[in-house]
């Protein structure tokens, strides 16, 4: 069993160049909080092996995705979520006046860096 309170800083910097403060694991997927600050554009990217479940908790912002011919943007909020499954193309930024605030579930659980490669992004 594990209990895990929020890191004050964050333990890692995602390579989109969000922050992120790990939480709590299982076997099956991995829990984090991601910060992106104000005015940021994280850098666009494709996941390898992992899909993600996204639940904004605070700040606003804009989310792309893209997958196959399929594309979208969506506005995100406190209260919004959305998936990323795998292959999917995507990036989003803040475009509030506080950090967008984002709880993340990835199952499996994050493999490390390698996971994620950059691809060509819509901002």
């Amino acid at each position: 069993m594990d209990t895990k309170a929020l890191p004050s800083e964050y333990t890692a910097l995602a390579p989109d160049g969000s922050e992120i403060r790990e939480l709590v694991r299982v076997a099956g997927g991995s829990m984090v909080h991601c910060t992106l600050p104000v005015g940021a554009t994280s850098l666009a990217v494709t996941h390898r092996t992992v899909e993600e479940v996204w639940y904004v908790v605070g700040g606003r912002g804009e989310v792309w995705r893209r997958r196959g011919d399929q594309e979208s943007v969506v506005d995100v909020e406190s209260g919004v979520s959305l998936n990323i499954e795998v292959g999917t193309h995507f990036q989003f930024r803040n475009t509030g006046d506080e950090p967008l605030c984002i709880v993340i579930t990835t199952m499996p659980p994050w493999p490390g860096p390698s996971e994620a490669v950059e691809v060509e992004g819509r901002w």
